[in-house]
């Protein structure tokens, strides 16, 4: 499953609308204007990325050659906040972003939901990997054995499995070469439950 960044989306809704208006698609320079880029280079290296995601096609000899591949989730997605980074591994300062991501409606939670971008392999039994998004929807409260979004002493936040025990908790990691951190109860706020998690190759 491969994420689109906010313009990518805008682009592909772009290329979808101007298809089915004309049978063709726009040329760079209708693509550029549209967006204001000044610089057809810009809008390649654009088109280039959503061939390479598996959004269009392009004959590479003929100007007006886009075609768009036909997917689920084109038609099927959400803009949710790309809210910066978490640690999958050591923890690290929280850090907002103001950007979004295009998710698969079906990977969203049922609740206020965000995406964070995973640095780190603490999780890497459970299939996340440095440099993948989590989908996390807004929760406080977890229940044992969640994935959550953990922030320790109000600054410092992580990605690990949750399990409360004798009024402490433990954040497991899905790694068998680092430790569990272990804290007090009153020392945790859980920040949001893992939901999905998207991978770009």
């Amino acid at each position: 499953m491969q994420p689109l960044t906010k313009r990518q989306r805008e682009i592909l809704d772009y290329l979808d609308e101007f298809i089915q208006q004309h049978g063709y698609a726009p040329s760079l320079g209708e693509i550029g204007r549209r967006f204001g880029l000044s610089s057809l280079a810009t809008v390649h290296k654009h088109l280039t990325n959503l061939q390479e995601k598996g959004f269009i096609r392009r004959s590479w000899n003929r100007s007006r050659s886009v075609e768009l591949v036909p997917t689920k989730v084109t038609a099927r997605s959400l803009e949710l906040p790309l809210m910066g980074y978490v640690a999958a591994g050591a923890p690290i300062e929280a850090v907002a972003a103001a950007e979004s991501i295009a998710v698969p409606e079906t990977l969203a939670g049922k609740q206020d939901t965000y995406v964070l971008r995973v640095r780190g392999d603490s999780m890497i039994d459970e299939h996340i990997r440095d440099g993948d998004f989590v989908i996390v929807e807004d929760r406080k409260t977890a229940e044992n054995g969640e994935m959550v979004i953990a922030l320790l002493g109000g600054t410092d936040v992580t990605l690990k499995t949750l399990f409360r025990e004798n009024g402490r908790v433990r954040l497991q990691p899905a790694n068998p070469t680092m430790q569990p951190i272990v804290i007090d109860a009153a020392d945790l706020r859980v920040q949001g439950v893992v939901v999905g998690v998207m991978r770009k190759y």
